[in-house]
């Protein structure tokens, strides 16, 4: 099986890419079949534990995940070429299936593979795409816990829970 191809920001020889959308990319680097997994249905499970119940955790509803979708889809105006090819892959999905399985919700799971995604990122990635991989992955969880429930007050404040999980997210993403 043959990895999928992912345009990348910058060149092989370290050109950076010419300004604005095109398209087609100026060069790509191929990711393994479960690389490009891992990369494309990371977004997916960090809504899915974003949204999650748990203690000191607000209840989620409806409009929480749509906030998190909405983050994923916000990766389609992103400067990254790497984010919009994962946006475009998800969208891509004819099927909805994933890779995750039933352990899109275990936090412990999903704490490892947001480390796997930084490992795979640092060996295949341009650094400024890893970074905003990485912070689009953080922005999508937060998207979710600080979305404010309907006819609520327009004051969002973050539970406690929420910042942990958001913290340990960030932390397992190399973002602090």
């Amino acid at each position: 099986m043959l990895a999928p191809e992912v345009p990348m920001s910058h060149s092989v020889a370290g050109e950076p890419p010419s300004a604005g959308p095109r398209a087609a990319p100026l060069t790509t680097a191929g990711y393994s079949a479960d690389e490009w997994d891992l990369l494309t249905n990371l977004p997916g499970r960090v809504i899915v534990a974003a949204t999650a119940s748990g203690p000191g955790r607000p209840p989620r509803g409806v409009s929480d995940g749509l906030a998190g979708l909405d983050a994923v889809a916000a990766g389609r105006s992103f400067d990254s070429d790497l984010i919009r090819a994962v946006v475009s892959a998800i969208y891509a999905r004819h099927d909805g299936a994933t890779t995750s399985g039933d352990r899109a919700t275990d936090l412990v799971d999903l704490l490892a593979a947001c480390r796997a995604v930084v490992r795979v990122l640092d060996r295949r990635a341009d650094p400024a795409d890893s970074a905003a991989y990485r912070q689009w992955v953080q922005s999508v969880a937060a998207r979710v816990c600080r979305a404010v429930p309907a006819g609520a007050a327009r004051i969002a404040v973050t539970a406690p829970a929420d910042r942990r999980f958001l913290d340990r997210l960030g932390d397992a993403l190399g973002l602090r």
